[in-house]
């Protein structure tokens, strides 16, 4: 199966393309010192800019000189645009394909593992794990905020529930546990990392389950809430990457708050209280302290 764009990999400057254009290696050098490259690895380079972590791992990935061996964990996670809770972008991952193998180098890690036919996909000509494969790979190396963090995503990309259950339950991998528990509670309506980094704390926290992207008309204005519980009680995470999703053509930040700040003014008056946290509170896990004393003054637990 082939999926995505290869939009990216014509950013890769790799040194037979650029001594064919004229190029040298001190030129290149001297573009290096100057900031306007940056290199991926001996050889190859981009041109320099303010990329997101997972952005620069992934042209690390479209950079690699071959792919003899399907990328995979972290990195086909990347490749396949899974959200992931503090991931290690040291080196890049693949997968053996066999039972043995496994090791680690400096840029890249080789795990073993065996990968049925079904289990591999080309994403913008590397081939990758599958998304139900890549969601269990990460889910099994990580605890259980990790592992819910993963699985929300891969739903919401279209990964099949019963195909990730299976994979889990074929064979011993370490991290089992907190696979199994954080798959049949995964909700792909989840619709970021801190939104289901949110989940995992409640749930930890047993507190009563809330409904997510729920709708609403107040004064016919259409509301979309992060977190609901019966009306009452309205949660909202707020990341700076949700604000710049927010941004219409022409509006600031500034804009979007003072919107967000209308929008709460609206749920306040159609009857429901409002709470919400930052990513400094899931860093600190006091998402659960935020929202227990509503829902128990609100008669919701």
């Amino acid at each position: 199966m082939v999926m995505g764009t290869n939009d990216d990999a014509d950013a890769v400057l790799r040194r037979p393309a650029a001594l064919a254009s004229g190029l040298t290696d001190r030129l290149l050098e001297a573009r290096v010192r100057a900031g306007e490259l940056e290199r991926l690895r001996p050889g190859v380079w981009v041109p320099t800019a303010d990329r997101l972590p997972e952005a620069s791992h992934r042209l690390r990935v479209l950079a690699c000189p071959s792919h003899t061996l399907p990328v995979s964990h972290q990195s086909a996670a990347v490749m396949h645009g899974l959200g992931l809770l503090h991931p290690d972008f040291s080196r890049v991952h693949v997968t053996t394909g066999t039972a043995s193998g496994g090791r680690v180098h400096p840029t890249r890690h080789i795990h073993s593992g065996l990968l049925g036919p079904e289990e591999t996909v080309v994403v913008d000509g590397v081939p990758t794990t599958s998304i139900e494969r890549t969601a269990v790979d990460v889910a099994c190396g990580y605890d259980f905020d990790a592992a819910l963090v993963v699985f929300d995503s891969a739903l919401r990309a279209g990964a099949d529930r019963e195909v990730m259950a299976e994979t889990i339950a074929r064979g011993r991998r370490r991290g089992n546990a907190a696979a199994r528990i954080a798959l049949p509670l995964a909700d792909g309506a989840a619709e970021s990392v801190g939104e289901s980094w949110s989940r995992a704390q409640m749930i930890t926290a047993r507190l009563p389950t809330a409904r997510l992207q729920h709708e609403r008309r107040v004064r016919g204005r259409r509301i979309v809430t992060d977190f609901d519980w019966d009306r009452q009680l309205v949660g909202e995470f707020d990341g700076h990457v949700k604000y710049g999703r927010l941004l219409k053509p022409g509006q600031t930040v500034a804009d979007v708050v003072e919107d967000e700040k209308a929008r709460e003014d609206l749920l306040r008056w159609d009857g429901s209280m409002v709470v919400r946290w930052i990513w400094a509170d899931l860093e600190r896990r006091r998402v659960a302290s935020i929202v227990q004393p509503w829902l128990g003054r609100l008669g919701l637990i």
